[in-house]
């Protein structure tokens, strides 16, 4: 019996919970890893699946089995890759996940293309909560950790928010010194793109959160089109730090409100747990990871 190849089935099987998903991953038919899983059981003297016409469910025997095929496959793949870790140069196609915020790392994403040629990157961006084993990504850059254990997870860096303004705005309809006085400002606001909702401000006073009714001047369901509509002189925007920094060198922007704005976010790479990363996953994490610490989020000069 083919051990090796019936565990690469039955993972498949569990993972897509069909049997005709996992003989397309594998490139073989729906019959042929329904027979590969039934010899397991067979072997094994414990029935892995509950089947019905429409689905298959792990039994609580295949749900124990699953995590000792995850450990089995790990430690092979630990072992293939220390033996060629030494030679083999990170290479193949990359698939990779980031919420739209991420065009602005696009500056770390082609120094890594530079740095590692071999590697060929595929980049989806977009806000939608991207299920990362089943749509087949390698590696996803997201805001905020993930519940998911079949995932492990790196946190890059941070950054906050600020409400940010033009010079002439401010001078046309002068500094808001307290929250309150955005009630009388042009509010360029955000919309999520999933929900729907629109996302609040993060202002606080005295350690509590404010809860106000701001002006909705503009609404936009992209970062972008905040940060130039904030540039013009439309109003103000609540916008990334990282994102802001050169036009607050440049002078295009100033910052309002800073001590009323308490917000700090996390960026976090994850990718699937079950097996040793790659070492084209592995170049990735460790590449953004030391690009995004500290000052990282700013382009280099």
């Amino acid at each position: 019996m083919n051990y090796f190849g019936a565990l690469e089935a039955f993972v498949q099987a569990a993972e897509t919970r069909s049997f005709t998903q996992a003989g397309r991953r594998l490139g073989v038919s729906s019959s042929a890893i329904g027979r590969s899983v039934a010899r397991l059981e067979q072997e094994l003297g414990a029935r892995l699946f509950h089947r019905s016409t429409r689905a298959i469910a792990l039994t609580a025997e295949g749900e124990l089995f699953l995590s000792r095929c995850y450990r089995i496959f790990a430690e092979f793949d630990k072992a293939k890759n220390e033996l060629s870790r030494s030679t083999q140069e990170p290479r193949g196609r990359l698939r990779i996940s980031l919420p739209q915020l991420g065009v602005h790392l696009m500056h770390h994403l082609a120094s890594f293309q530079q740095r590692f040629p071999h590697i060929e990157l595929e980049m989806d961006f977009s806000d939608r909560l991207v299920n990362v084993i089943e749509e087949g990504f390698d590696a996803v850059l997201r805001i905020g950790e993930a519940d998911d254990s079949r995932l492990t997870l790196r946190r890059l860096g941070g950054y906050r928010h600020r409400l940010m303004a033009a010079p002439d705005y401010l001078s046309r309809r002068g500094t808001p010194r307290r929250p309150n006085d955005l009630l009388e400002h042009a509010c360029l606001r955000y919309r999520y793109p999933s929900s729907g909702k629109l996302a609040p401000w993060p202002l606080h006073a005295h350690s509590e959160p404010l809860d106000l009714e701001l002006p909705q001047t503009a609404i936009t369901n992209s970062i972008d089109p905040l940060l130039t509509m904030a540039e013009a002189g439309l109003g103000i925007a609540l916008l990334p730090d990282f994102i802001v920094a050169d036009a607050i060198t440049a002078k295009r922007l100033v910052a309002v409100l800073d001590d009323y704005v308490s917000d700090q976010r996390d960026f976090f790479i994850l990718w699937p747990a079950s097996r040793q990363p790659q070492p084209k996953i592995k170049a990735l994490v460790d590449f953004m990871a030391a690009r995004l610490s500290g000052d990282g989020w700013q382009e280099e000069s």
